[in-house]
């Protein structure tokens, strides 16, 4: 019997091996790697990056693609190695005119991966497992990390029990660590245990105003390549963020735990509807009363399953939190999520937020080189 189990474990062990092996053959060179472009610094002097080019590709539909739909190809091609990403689902996205209305399946690897402690920690609960798992077939368990980065908010733990007391918040603050230690302490290991994990402890704020003022890349610089942010969270608000001009939405646990061991995610392509705005507010309209009437609007037209992009002058006129709280109803009416692109006022909201003037400028140039930021001289209004 124990022989039987030690030639199990041996079995089980290399077979392990040769999966690691063949996993890491599979991907083949990028067939895209020709438009692999550098991004100089508009001042001259070391170059910020290098990028994959939509405007080397001197394809005419990428022009009538909108914003959201031109992140999903960059994406698709940053990726593309015939294995999980395939030039066929390029082609399909390329094609987004035609492919949007057959209900047409595609892969997305996101950017990043978002959860809460309230979804995050069985996802943190299953990598320790598939830790233990190699472990006991005799493989390095270290090797278990997310393959993207994750940011975790602890922000779901928090009761008030303490209320109308200069030390409510330190009170409040000590029952809660108090009550979830061992929960705490579980993320702590995690946030040190794990390669690209990050943890933001308990009482810096909500996970989407965290996601929105800190967490946010817009644009990532890893290892030299530039790419769009773009994220799925455990929570159904992640939509917030499309405020920002960064895609994203919420998705299941199980989902999150496949892209953050970077699998791609298959979905539909999406039909996007586009909804224009214009003019600004007027004196005694809140920003809460557009955001009803926009909600109402969405319900009645029917947008679920859909991306909802907004355009036109009137969306340089919102505030980015007028901005993101349209984007956060999303779920609200229906839409995978309600994505303002980048523009001007997005790049006043990151300095306002402490990114850097050289963060800035990074963003600011990638995107207007890859056709990715708003101009409201010239604004793509061709949406199905």
């Amino acid at each position: 019997l124990f022989g039987g189990r030690r030639a199990a474990a041996r079995s089980s062990s290399s077979a392990a091996a040769v999966f690691e092996r063949r996993f890491a053959s599979a991907a083949t060179k990028n067939s895209y790697d020709e438009i692999l472009t550098s991004l100089a610094k508009p001042g001259g002097g070391a170059d910020f990056g290098k990028y994959y080019s939509l405007p080397a590709l001197a394809d005419p539909r990428i022009d009538r693609l909108p914003y959201s739909i031109r992140i999903l190809l960059e994406s698709a091609i940053r990726n593309c190695d015939e294995f999980q990403v395939t030039g066929k689902d390029v082609e399909k996205i390329l094609d987004w005119e035609n492919s949007a209305t057959k209900q047409v399946e595609i892969p997305f690897k996101p950017a990043r991966v978002l959860l809460q402690d309230f979804t995050g920690v069985p996802a943190v609960v299953d990598l320790a497992c598939m830790r233990d798992a190699m472990s006991k077939l005799g493989s390095d368990p270290n090797k278990i990390n997310p393959l993207v980065p994750v940011d975790l908010v602890v922000d779901h733990s928090v009761q008030v029990d303490v209320a109308r007391s200069e030390n409510a918040v330190q009170a409040n603050m000590e029952l809660e660590f108090s009550r979830n230690k061992e929960r705490f302490g579980f993320l702590k290991w995690g946030s040190t245990a794990f390669n690209n994990m990050l943890v933001v402890p308990p009482g810096s704020g909500i996970v989407h105003q965290v996601n929105l003022e800190y967490l946010a890349r817009v644009v990532f610089n890893n290892g030299g390549i530039l790419y769009p942010d773009s994220v799925v969270g455990t929570d159904s608000h992640t939509t917030m963020i499309d405020g920002l001009g960064v895609a994203g939405w919420g998705v299941g646990g199980i989902e999150a735990e496949a892209t953050m061991l970077g699998q791609p995610m298959s979905m539909v392509l999406p039909a996007v509807v586009g909804f224009k705005l214009s003019g600004k507010l007027r004196n005694g309209v809140t920003a809460t009363d557009l955001v009803l009437t926009v909600t109402q609007m969405l319900r009645k037209h029917g947008v679920v399953g859909k991306f909802v992009e907004f355009y036109g002058g009137g969306m340089g006129e919102l505030s980015l939190a007028d901005r993101a709280t349209i984007a956060n109803m999303a779920p609200e009416y229906g839409a995978t999520m309600g994505f303002f692109p980048v523009d001007a006022k997005t790049l006043d909201y990151l300095k306002l937020t402490g990114r850097s003037d050289e963060t800035v400028a990074m963003i600011e140039t990638y995107l207007r080189a890859n056709n990715m930021f708003v101009d409201y001289k010239q604004v793509i209004s061709y949406f199905i």
